[in-house]
């Protein structure tokens, strides 16, 4: 059964979405990402504008992290207190995005740094959580010499002003640093149509040293109220929210994220680390393949329409 999207402009079979709100709500609960990175790019290569898949992303993400946050929370994974602060950075960011997002589509570039945006997001972070992943798995006596290197980043962010004390993560830094990477996220939000969360999760790791299972929670919590705020400026300012499709991605997406949720707990920290790395470079290597095919090629590939 076919669906025509009215601000999309195209018509789409009801089970894609459904499908890909399932798979994309089970990566949700799983890692604790808002799963827009693949989201956004397979609603593309199913012919939905890049600035409507990103905007009616942020939409889809609202549900799944609603529900993914909701499991996290019954078990006690979410740190309330440092998702506030990556909140706040985040309403300053996401309303930056949303006005960069409209100066980008009246000059026509909109569609074209949407893309590059994610090649060299998803690619650098990919890589980065990938190799780590892998030495700390592998190598565990090679920590040592690391940590000569953390201690010197460790002495500087506890140098910064407004240290605080994070009670459930049970780590303490300058408020500064939570506000900062929120505003970033919540830019990447608006452009990427994402909750933020595959940069978020190794921030909270690797930078804010966060227990992998609290980092997931905290992760879908500020994503949660990221993306309201983010949905509600597209569709106000930019008129790029596809409501009929977002409810498609929204039916498969919160049962996702609860399945994702359960199997979430029975994995280590360490292996769901490598399999997020994993799914991100994937995505880059497609994006990557999409903008340096040729146009004739890509016709044939589509059957010509």
């Amino acid at each position: 059964m076919y669906l025509y999207l009215p601000v999309a402009l195209t018509s789409i079979n009801i089970l894609v979405p459904i499908g890909l709100g399932l798979a994309v709500g089970l990566l949700s609960g799983l890692f604790g990402v808002g799963g827009g990175f693949l989201m956004t790019p397979l609603l593309i290569m199913f012919g939905i504008p890049s600035t409507v898949a990103a905007a009616t992303d942020s939409n889809q993400i609202v549900a799944a992290s609603t529900s993914g946050t909701y499991a996290h929370w019954k078990v006690g994974n979410v740190d309330f207190k440092m998702g506030l602060y990556l909140l706040l950075g985040g309403f300053i960011g996401g309303l930056a995005g949303v006005q960069g997002i409209k100066v980008l589509q009246a000059m026509g570039n909109a569609d074209f740094v949407i893309k590059m945006t994610y090649v060299l997001m998803l690619g650098i972070v990919g890589a980065y959580m990938f190799v780590e992943s892998l030495m700390s798995m592998r190598k565990k006596k090679e920590e040592t010499p690391k940590q000569a290197k953390e201690s010197k980043v460790g002495a500087f962010l506890k140098s910064l002003p407004m240290q605080t004390h994070f009670e459930k993560s049970g780590v303490t830094h300058s408020l500064l640093l939570p506000v900062i990477f929120g505003g970033f996220v919540g830019i990447l939000a608006a452009v990427m149509g994402v909750g933020g969360g595959f940069l978020m999760v190794p921030v909270m790791v690797y930078i804010l040293r966060m227990p992998m299972h609290v980092v997931v929670g905290t992760s879908l919590f500020q994503i949660l109220f990221n993306c309201i705020e983010v949905t509600f400026l597209q569709a106000y300012t930019n008129h790029n929210v596809d409501f009929i499709l977002a409810v498609l991605l929204l039916l498969g997406s919160t049962v996702g994220a609860q399945v994702g949720a359960v199997f979430g707990r029975k994995l280590k920290g360490e292996q769901l680390k490598i399999i997020l790395a994993v799914i991100v470079l994937v995505v880059t290597v497609k994006i990557v393949f999409e903008l340096t095919m040729s146009p004739s090629l890509l016709v044939s590939q589509g059957g010509g329409h």
